[in-house]
């Protein structure tokens, strides 16, 4: 099977964003009424939408999160990526020599992925072929965004291979028919992340971006550019 399509995640595979991440929401979260540690947002949140996340939160308080507290997450996420947020090691060169279409498949927010890619410079690569969870009615564990990414770069979803950090990520890949590779090389993931991904069905599992154009080509891509831009 030929692969046409490399789909992207973007926090923890792109971009070395999670574990920033969930420090922040969980400081945010406990701040405003619902005591959460960051090992915690980890377990239950890693990989879904925020809406997803929200939804669960606030049905077990009973109320809605305060706007104080949507303001609070926005300004601190921007403050800290800002400050720190780098791009995964060695994805551009891995980026510059894939032959295949590229696009992103996140549950970050379309401003959130956007930014994020631009902070570290990866925004060339993707632009403007950048899908969220917002263009979906269900974020991933479900398939929908990964099809509907497919779909709109007009692929199969059999032509397709998605890198994915997160179980929900890996789980959403494989029910959408796709060629699923884990990616373990985050500062976030714990000892034992890959034999988790294995264990979901993902057909292979790396950690480290400068394996993945011969990956791609094992399994279905034709042959990665050696040392050229797309």
């Amino acid at each position: 099977m030929t692969i046409d399509l490399v789909i992207f995640d973007c926090d923890g595979v792109l971009v070395d964003s999670e574990e920033l991440s969930c420090r922040v929401h969980a400081d945010a979260l406990t701040l405003h009424g619902y005591a959460i540690t960051s090992d915690q947002v980890h377990d239950r949140f890693l990989g879904r939408s925020a809406k997803q996340a929200r939804f669960e939160i606030e049905t077990e308080l009973g109320r809605a999160l305060p706007e104080a507290y949507t303001l609070h997450l926005k300004s601190e996420i921007d403050r800290v990526f800002g400050d720190m947020l780098q791009p995964m090691p060695h994805v551009n060169d891995a980026l510059a020599r894939l032959s295949q279409q590229l696009c992103v498949a996140s549950s970050g927010t379309p401003t959130r992925i956007r930014s994020s890619l631009t902070t570290t410079g990866l925004l060339a690569h993707f632009e403007p072929h950048l899908f969220s969870a917002a263009d979906v009615a269900q974020g991933k564990p479900a398939p929908d965004l990964f099809l509907h990414a497919a779909a709109r770069m007009a692929v199969d979803p059999h032509r397709c291979l998605v890198i994915e950090d997160s179980i929900a990520g890996v789980t959403a890949g494989l029910a959408a028919g796709m060629t699923v590779l884990g990616f373990c090389g985050g500062s976030h993931c714990r000892p034992g992340h890959a034999k988790v991904l294995r264990a979901l069905g993902a057909h292979a599992v790396f950690d480290d971006m400068s394996q993945l154009p011969e990956l791609i080509e094992k399994y279905g891509g034709s042959r990665a550019r050696e040392g050229l831009g797309r």
